[in-house]
């Protein structure tokens, strides 16, 4: 039996907008919760923003992805629990095309993924445990798409704001994200001034 329910906003533009420069690492100087580590981008360069629509698979079972991916919106990121058997690959070349036409933001999974010289190529953001030749199957047994998900500890809600560059990425809350902003900004200008000053004080450092 699949449950679906409804997408979630989470939030908004705005807020987004104002987080497109924000890196996990000023992040890590304030809090450790929503810290996601234990997983890696399949490409760098990479940066990930928008809202989460949460997806738990029943560890073989990957066919509810196809149920999140049609109620999917532009600029969601999925984030997909795979209910522990994380050697397996939930994830492969023809969802990420799903993925790039629908114009998602994203793809975390706590498992695997495949065809990863394919997925190298492509343009889409992409987080996992890790590369497998196992895959999930399309059973039609059972799964769910916006319901709370964990991945690494971290408990993520549909509409939570994920945040992904290649130190790792950060799971937050709309109002905790809106709480962090300011404080967050405010070290990342201090921290361009101050390289201001080392880049005018030793030249020879930047050649």
């Amino acid at each position: 039996m699949f449950d679906i329910r409804p997408r979630v906003v989470g939030a908004s533009p705005e807020l987004q907008a104002r987080y497109r420069e924000v890196a996990t690492s000023t992040l890590g100087h304030f809090t450790d919760f929503g810290a996601i580590s234990g997983l890696i981008p399949v490409r760098r360069p990479v940066r990930l923003l928008g809202n989460a629509l949460t997806v738990r698979i029943p560890h073989l079972d990957g066919s509810v992805i196809r149920r999140a991916l049609q109620l999917a919106a532009p600029g969601d990121v999925l984030v997909i629990d795979v209910a522990g058997d994380e050697r397996r690959a939930c994830w492969g070349e023809l969802r990420t095309y799903a993925a790039l036409r629908k114009e998602l933001a994203g793809v975390v999974t706590s498992g695997c993924v495949t065809d990863t010289a394919e997925l190298t190529r492509l343009s889409l953001p992409i987080y996992s445990r890790g590369a497998s030749p196992l895959t999930t199957r399309a059973l039609d047994l059972e799964g769910e798409v916006n319901v709370p998900v964990a991945i690494d500890g971290v408990a993520i809600r549909p509409g939570d704001l994920m945040i992904g560059d290649d130190d790792g990425l950060f799971a937050l809350a709309p109002e905790r994200a809106a709480a962090l902003l300011a404080p967050a900004l405010d070290k990342q200008a201090g921290e361009a001034a101050r390289r201001g000053e080392l880049m005018a004080a030793y030249p020879d450092w930047w050649r």
